[in-house]
């Protein structure tokens, strides 16, 4: 059986040494969903918002997430992120826009935290611009999509 691994012999939580592990390749990516009414996407993609460019708000505030991870989740480890990429993609017609967040390192410790933080406060800033004319958005479907590299070795969801 697995066992938690910020968990100790205690039962109490605490930060995973990683000094031991070696440096491998790592890759994450996480996307989430932003669902609205058809009127509201239009004002994005139109760029019409007075707000200014709410995907590229957005993608800005998913890279400085991945960045600020640590920070944020009190158990993750700092990490020298060589790569982050948040793409945004409208959907007409399921009226959502569409996050995908990677984050890549080489090192000892995963990016999965990085990759999700990124997808969900990328989501959650296109949620605080256009509140004033939607609060009715939702955001779903936040999860991981494939990570690579490490001791665990490749993992893809299953779609």
């Amino acid at each position: 059986m697995k066992t938690l691994s910020h968990i100790n012999e205690k039962g109490e939580a605490h930060m995973v040494d990683v000094g031991n592990k070696a440096h491998t390749h790592r890759v994450a990516t996480a996307s989430s969903k932003v669902i609205m009414q058809a009127s509201t996407l239009s004002m994005i993609t139109e760029n019409k918002h007075k707000k200014g460019d709410v995907l590229a708000v957005a993608r800005i505030a998913g890279i400085q997430a991945a960045k600020k991870c640590s920070d944020l989740i009190p158990l993750c480890h700092p990490l020298m992120l060589t790569k982050i990429s948040v793409d945004l993609e409208a959907d007409q017609e399921h009226s959502c826009i569409n996050i995908v967040a990677s984050c890549q390192l080489d090192g000892k410790t995963g990016v999965e935290m990085e990759a999700l933080t990124a997808a969900s406060i990328a989501a959650l800033t296109i949620y605080d611009m256009c509140k004033a004319v939607d609060k009715g958005m939702v955001i779903s479907e936040t999860k991981l999509l494939l990570k690579t590299g490490g001791k665990s070795g490749d993992w893809i969801a299953n779609e």
